[in-house]
């Protein structure tokens, strides 16, 4: 029972952020790409006001120098093309080079003037922040906020009249994310803290977690590359070595497989 409900208190996880693929929310990253394309049309629009002013000024004589204004905002828009670039796959759940999170911050402090000659950046202090979250979509605020799933759980499985036999139920269920050295949550519980039950049942669902193809904020990991992960986990230890010896040597992760092509 504690497997099949250790998840249950997810329900309370906004689902935005349970489901959140990207770093910014699809609204956030709609406002931004206006902006870049606002950006672009302004210097467009900067570029054609230049190449009129020069004629005003100086007849068929400014005619000459009418390329050279072009180059130079070509140049402007065509950096403003990479810099979106740079956003957008910085937006994406992977781990951000440090190249990139360097060149967020050069993005974030270029500005663009407007007509009245007001100026406006190309990325809000609070884009920048989320867009430098050095791995996965969330911020802290909203990893916090995930992690919170399992003492909700917990709370709901505890209002179940459980029979004897089952009164541990809520206890188990709510520990399936702490690991043997401590690097769990939510107690941080180590060791001969961790009941058996509890052991088994992480493996299982960080290779579930793995492996599945039903989650929008990650691609699926192929079961070799799974495997590997939990076998690093197991030599840190993160996660029962025995354990997971027989999950894998009796191919239990195969039960998994089987499951979740019949999700």
């Amino acid at each position: 029972y504690a497997a099949i409900l250790h998840d249950f208190g997810k329900v309370a996880v906004r689902e935005d952020v349970l489901l959140k693929a990207r770093k910014l929310h699809p609204a956030q990253f709609r406002l931004l790409e206006q902006r870049f394309a606002y950006a672009r049309r302004t210097l467009q629009a900067r570029c054609l006001e230049e190449q009129l002013a020069v004629m005003l000024e100086r007849g068929e004589a400014g005619r000459a120098t009418l390329p050279e204004i072009e180059r130079r905002y070509a140049v402007r828009i065509a950096r403003l093309s990479e810099d979106f670039a740079i956003v957008s796959a910085a937006n994406e759940p992977r781990i951000l080079p440090q190249e990139a999170s360097r060149r967020l911050w050069e993005i974030a402090a270029t500005r663009i003037e407007e007509p009245d000659g007001t100026t406006f950046p190309l990325l809000t202090p609070e884009e920048l922040s989320i867009l430098s979250i050095p791995r996965g979509s969330l911020d802290e605020a909203e990893r916090r906020e995930i992690e919170s799933h399992v003492r909700h759980t917990r709370r709901f499985l505890e209002r179940i009249p459980w029979p004897n036999g089952l009164e541990r139920v809520p206890e188990i269920a709510a520990m399936h994310h702490e690991k043997l050295d401590g690097s769990g949550y939510p107690n941080q519980l180590r060791g001969s803290q961790i009941p058996v039950e509890v052991r088994m049942m992480t493996i299982t669902d960080i290779y579930d977690a793995l492996t599945a193809s039903d989650r929008p904020y990650k691609k699926a990991v192929p079961p070799d590359r799974a495997l590997d992960i939990l076998s690093d986990s197991a030599r840190k230890g993160e996660l029962d070595a025995e354990i997971l010896d027989v999950f894998i040597t009796d191919r239990i992760y195969r039960s998994i497989e089987t499951r979740q092509r019949g999700r």
